[in-house]
């Protein structure tokens, strides 16, 4: 009941874990999506179309050009008059101020009464005429206005700029236009500045009504273009009409995506669409890669990298307006290919360039494309061990986007001068960035816990550090290292598993000997320690050759596959020779088995059942007292028939029919390396 009741608890975690990772999914590539309305198309008069057939969804007039909108409104503002208020009581009272001020101080500044009429008169003449801001007036040159009305109380009428006067300009006309008769430093001292302040003050309610009456009567459309009308197709030079006819159709796009019920819906719409894609990668994993929901490294990989590509995708289009087809989304497949297999990653390919295809406005082309190159991606690179296989798949890649899209190209040209050129620059960038994904790998792998063929290449070279340590310190166990390697990947490719994986692991799973090498028969040369230790000493000895291996495996950061190599190739089994012994000298005794076995785990994937296989084999054969067919495939039988009867793959995917395989495999090596010599003869004298 208990063990029902965890595992329910086990079901719920998984499944809310689950709808954590689709909703989070979800949410992140909508966000990132062009927002729905928006004109993703880029164009250039005087420059072929590069898209598909381009035909008018909907309505929508023919826009004049800047151009032409600016020549009629100049011409009709020509006659445009904007309104300004005269306000009479500012002149009465700043002459009033005048009046008094002269009373007071300028009397003694001034020589005569003559100075004091003709400031006087010159003031009256400048509020008559009218006086406004600098400001005003610049503004009113800058829109080469010649006249302005007028208001005075209920009646305006026209008023020439010319005849109008800034405070600046009547304060300089003032001390500077009878300098015959007045003295301009007299004036000066006067500060008749204070006197001098605008009367006219421009009416921006009235203005801006009149202004906007006027443009009202200019058409902003010169045509209109209806649902279905064809507007360019590939190839098509634009030229001045289609170019205007696409800026009016970006233009009617950007209004009709302002409104807020087409953003809800677009926003619905596009929520639909990538949760319906996301579901069905999801129900593939469930339904054919259900083991990956065990391992959530392989989770957050496949999920890390449809989010990226989906997000830098949406990036290169709304906001760098630069071509998807310079992504290398090929990386995707086969990142995932090496790390994980060809059929998720086609499918997760597939899935991820049908969410990016909702980001273009023509899309068939780019999932053509991107469906044919990721096909010739993940076909190339099956095992990647070498830096030119990349080098190989990308220039296969280039050359898939190039020769598949010229085909597209020919199909749609009318003739030859009509090919699109500039777009297979590219396809080149494009397979420059895809060189990234050899780098790339080795962050993938710290970040992920996964380990590539090109890491297992590297660790399988016998020159390593830790290699080079254990030829010298253990020279026997590094020998039956290298024979378990050529032994288990010629099984390992027979059965169709990982031979590079399978050879790595033999060549590392017994470093834990290195600390102990004396007590191992392969590295002794005469003396045996053991026969100072008890049966249970020399059993513990023995069985901490696996903790000794582990723990130089993280010392050298050795990948976590590599690790389980060591915890598993004897798997839960017990040191025979020990126990047995033992067992012999205390046949009264209830023997605790525990004191003879090894930690395990048992082998859990076909990999490891062969390098257990293997080990036992090899190292028994050196015992045989004479090596025939006959001997070789009893021991071979024996051996391994016995770690079957003792349940030690229960746990790993092999089948009957692989470890019979894997067994006249053995056998066949076995016969190579143990064969007999031709004695040759002597010379007689």
């Amino acid at each position: 009941m208990k063990s029902f009741q965890t595992e329910r608890k086990l079901s719920y975690r998984d499944l809310f874990y689950k709808l954590i990772l689709f909703v989070a999914t979800v949410t992140i590539i909508v966000y990132f999506l062009p927002k729905e309305g928006q004109f993703n198309y880029q164009f250039e008069i005087n420059k072929p179309w590069k898209y598909g057939l381009l035909q008018a969804s909907f309505d929508f007039p023919i826009y004049k050009d800047e151009s032409q909108i600016k020549k009629e409104q100049d011409s009709i503002l020509a006659s445009y008059r904007p309104y300004y208020i005269r306000n009479k009581d500012i002149g009465e009272q700043m002459i009033h101020k005048f009046q008094n001020d002269y009373n007071v101080s300028l009397r003694k500044i001034l020589p005569s009464v003559s100075y004091y009429y003709y400031i006087e008169k010159q003031l009256k003449d400048f509020y008559k005429k009218g006086i406004i801001s600098s400001s005003d007036l610049s503004q009113l040159h800058k829109d080469s206005l010649a006249y302005i009305q007028e208001i005075d109380q209920n009646t305006s009428h026209e008023l020439a700029v010319q005849s109008i006067y800034t405070t600046k300009q009547a304060y300089e006309s003032l001390i500077c236009s009878d300098t015959l008769h007045f003295q301009k430093n007299l004036l000066q001292q006067c500060n008749l500045n204070n006197y001098l302040t605008p009367n006219l003050t421009y009416d921006a309610k009235r203005s801006e009504a009149l202004r906007n009456d006027l443009l009202e009567d200019i058409s902003w459309a010169n045509g209109f273009v209806m649902n279905g009308q064809k507007i360019v197709d590939r190839g098509e030079i634009i030229d001045k009409r289609t170019f205007i006819i696409l800026n009016s159709l970006q233009q009617e796009w950007d209004k009709r995506s302002e409104t807020t019920t087409e953003k809800r819906l677009a926003l619905v719409g596009q929520v639909l669409f990538v949760s319906l894609l996301i579901a069905t990668f999801f129900i593939y994993l469930e339904l054919f890669r259900s083991d990956y929901y065990k391992n959530r490294r392989s989770w957050y990989l496949l999920f890390s990298l449809i989010i990226f590509f989906s997000v830098i995708s949406s990036i290169t289009v709304e906001h760098l307006l630069t071509s998807v087809y310079v992504i290398p989304f090929a990386m995707g497949p086969i990142i995932i290919r090496i790390f994980l297999d060809s059929r998720t990653a086609f499918m997760a390919h597939i899935i991820l360039v049908l969410l990016c295809s909702i980001s273009l406005r023509t899309p068939h082309e780019f999932i053509l494309l991107q469906s044919m190159a990721g096909m010739v991606g993940i076909y190339s690179l099956r095992e990647l061990s070498q830096r030119s296989q990349l080098l190989r798949s990308a220039l296969l890649v280039t050359c898939t986007y190039a020769i598949l899209y010229l085909s597209l190209d020919l199909m749609h040209a009318n003739d030859v001068s009509q090919l699109s050129t500039h777009i297979y620059i590219n396809f080149i960038i494009n397979g420059i960035l895809l060189l990234f994904t050899y780098p790339l790998l080795f962050i993938l792998e710290k970040t992920f816990g996964f380990t590539s063929n090109v890491t297992l290449v590297e660790l399988s070279n016998i020159n390593t550090k830790l290699m080079r340590e254990m030829s010298e310190i253990a020279p026997g166990t590094f020998q039956h290292s290298l024979q378990l390697a050529n032994l288990t990947a010629a099984a390992a490719n027979r059965i169709g598993a990982n031979s590079q994986l399978v050879r790595t692991g033999a060549m590392y799973h017994d470093i834990g000997k290195m600390l102990n090498p004396a007590f191992f028969t392969e590295n002794q040369t005469g003396v045996n320690p053991h026969d100072q230790l008890s049966y249970k000493q020399s059993a513990q000895v023995v069985i901490s050759h696996i903790t000794d291996g582990l723990r130089l495996a993280d010392k050298y950061d050795l990948p976590q596959v590599i690790k389980d190599f060591i915890r598993t190739h004897h798997g839960a089994g017990v040191t025979k020779y020990f126990y047995i012994s033992y067992q012999n000298e205390h046949p009264d005794e209830e023997v605790d088995k525990s004191f003879f076995q090894y930690p395990g785990p048992n082998p859990f994937t076909k990999e490891q059942a062969i390098l257990m296989m293997a080990d036992a084999v090899e190292a028994a054969s050196r015992s045989l007292p004479e090596y025939t067919e006959e001997s070789i495939s009893n021991l071979v039988d024996r051996i391994i028939d016995s770690q079957v009867q003792d349940g030690c793959f229960k746990e790993c995917p092999i089948t009957f029919k692989d470890i019979a395989t894997v067994k006249s495999v053995f056998k066949e090596k076995l016969k190579t390396m143990y064969h007999t010599r031709i004695s040759y003869p002597e010379l007689k004298k």
